[in-house]
């Protein structure tokens, strides 16, 4: 397996690629990541050739996913706020840099085109009533973000359709775990929570903190992705990558504290644009393709990452 991880070198493909080198079936790991949000220490000395490039590079990606064997597309411009701000830069990066992953791969030619397993996102279902989202619901994203996504994994669908690309849209909700920065306007809500509590600073609530997520530890998800890249998993529907844990933000402070061993304040602010109120996944699906995969459970996951943002905030819990 020749494997290029495009956004390699951010939270969660760094995780991946850590682990896709440990594997026997594993022959080179090639990163293309602009670091843009991504970070190249989170794969120095990892063993990966990383290219600084973007995808909206075509030249660049002709020549790289000709070499390969197994495209992991995880490039994105994440956040639902900063795509409300800023909707055509998440469009180009998101919707057009996956439509131009997509073609270098189908100009690999009939047989030599990559297993390609790529990311969407949660945010495609919208505010759906529906208690766990399952792969049959109908998609009504309320932000630029999710409309965006929307779009990656339709494109990548079209392409299996037209072309027989062999393609695996998986649904990610929540990722969270080492590698994951929080220091900027737009960090996901673990990691904002864990940094801001280590420092001994309220964490910051939007609207009432009953709002609910499915979080799922990224090494977890690491470990799907890659035996889906072993296994050349394919799908001719987007699979939901998490497993129906229902956790609201005071759930979640509260598991903080815990893990923490001391009380952690709580700054509440208005709620903001383009927010989903509950979003839980239908593992059905997965675990039909995963069958023995285990997530690490949210105590878990929470003190591995706490052990991290110790280590590299030079914090303590004391």
């Amino acid at each position: 397996m020749r494997v290029l991880v495009t956004g390699g070198a951010g939270f969660i493909g760094a995780n991946l690629c850590r682990l896709l080198v440990t594997l026997p079936e594993v022959e080179s790991v090639t990163v293309l990541d602009d670091l843009s949000s991504g970070d190249a220490a989170n794969v120095a000395d990892v063993g990966i050739n990383l290219v600084r490039g973007s995808i909206l590079d075509r030249e660049v990606l002709a020549e790289l996913a000709d070499g390969a064997t197994h495209v992991i597309h995880l490039a994105a411009r994440p956040s639902v706020p900063r795509s409300v701000k800023d909707p055509v830069t998440s469009h180009a990066v998101n919707a057009t840099g996956t439509l131009f992953v997509l073609e270098a791969c189908r100009r690999a030619g009939p047989g030599r085109m990559p297993h390609v397993i790529l990311a969407s996102s949660s945010s495609v279902y919208g505010d759906c009533p529906e208690p766990h989202k399952h792969e049959d619901l109908p998609t009504r994203p309320l932000s630029p973000y999710g409309a965006s996504k929307l779009a990656t994994e339709a494109y990548a669908l079209a392409y299996a359709g037209s072309y027989g690309l062999p393609i695996l849209p998986f649904r990610f909700f929540n990722v969270y775990g080492p590698l994951q920065p929080a220091g900027h306007a737009y960090a996901a809500v673990i990691p904002a929570f864990v940094s801001a509590a280590l420092k001994g600073r309220a964490v910051t609530i939007y609207g009432d903190g009953e709002q609910v997520r499915d979080f799922t530890y990224v090494g977890t998800v690491a470990r799907v992705l890659a035996d889906a890249a072993v296994r050349r998993v394919t799908s001719t529907t987007p699979l939901n990558l998490a497993f129906g844990t229902r956790v609201s933000l005071l759930h979640l402070k509260n598991a903080l504290e815990t893990v923490l061993g001391r009380p952690v304040e709580a700054e509440f602010l208005s709620a903001r644009a383009g927010d989903i109120r509950e979003s839980q996944a239908s593992s059905q699906l997965l675990l039909r393709r995963f069958p023995s995969v285990r997530p690490v459970p949210l105590d878990e996951g929470l003190r591995l990452t706490v052990t991290w943002f110790e280590k590299t905030q030079g914090a303590t819990t004391h």
